[in-house]
């Protein structure tokens, strides 16, 4: 029994150290931000490198979740006799929920982890170290563009996730299940709120963008400097990138949802 509670008492420990660790790499973060807009090239380099490299798997993410989407909710709607409701329906779950949620764990499990990697390398081969041995801070040059490329990243591409979403739902609602085309996209605009659905997902994908961009950086600025632990650093970003992202859906959604 006491070696039981040794290990609970060396669990919370470490739980509270990591947990005081990311608040003060936040912190550490945060005046960097605006004179990291001065010079957006860096943040132009990696939004491409991190964003852009991303975009043909949130393509085709988004088709296919649409097209499943589609599928599974027409069996459902026939019944109802609301069958011409399948594009508002599609619609408001890619904007408001699959969209920013799937994208995003797309985002962690591709780009994220290779950010991971990155910085956890060049920890590896000191890079960071020489750094600041010439009095460079690696957090101002290294960890602050990821970090905002990251967070503008997940937004856009949480956006084109739910459009070419509604395009995977529309080819096969209206040429494969035979829904009226213009029943399909009127519904749309009369269903879809530009403040109670897209605002709610352009807000949600901007907070997992921080998230997940936040965990990279941490997991891979501290990351053991050997291969086993960039290895493990891109493993724990994916991991508890994506539990976090799951988490703060469930919060956003109590909170954005009328009536809870």
């Amino acid at each position: 029994m006491s070696g039981l509670v040794r290990e609970g008492w060396l669990g919370f420990r470490e739980f509270v150290g990591t947990f005081g660790a990311f608040q003060m790499f936040f912190f550490r973060l945060l005046p960097y931000l605006p004179k990291a807009l001065l010079r957006p090239r860096l943040i132009i380099e990696q939004i491409y490198s991190i964003g852009v490299l991303s975009l043909v798997l949130i393509m085709f993410g988004g088709f296919f979740v649409g097209m499943v989407l589609a599928l599974q909710s027409y069996s459902t709607l026939v019944e109802f006799g609301s069958a011409d409701s399948l594009g508002a329906f599609a619609a408001e779950a890619l904007v408001r929920e699959l969209g920013p949620v799937v994208a995003s764990l797309l985002f962690a499990g591709r780009a994220c982890s290779a950010v991971a990697s990155e910085v956890g390398l060049m920890r590896a081969t000191e890079q960071i170290s020489a750094l600041e041995l010439m009095a460079v801070d690696p957090i101002e040059h290294i960890i602050v563009p990821r970090f905002i490329a990251g967070v503008i990243s997940v937004p856009l591409l949480a956006a084109i996730f739910s459009t070419i979403g509604m395009l995977g739902a529309y080819l096969v609602g209206v040429h494969l299940l035979g829904v009226d085309s213009g029943a399909f996209w009127s519904n749309i605009q009369v269903r879809v709120d530009m403040y109670e659905d897209v605002a709610s997902g352009i807000l949600k994908s901007f907070v997992f963008g921080v998230s997940a961009s936040f965990m990279a950086v941490f997991e891979g600025y501290y990351a053991a400097p050997t291969a086993a632990g960039v290895s493990q650093a891109a493993t724990r970003t994916v991991v508890i990138g994506s539990v976090w992202i799951l988490l703060i859906d469930f919060i956003l959604t109590g909170f954005m949802l009328p009536g809870v």
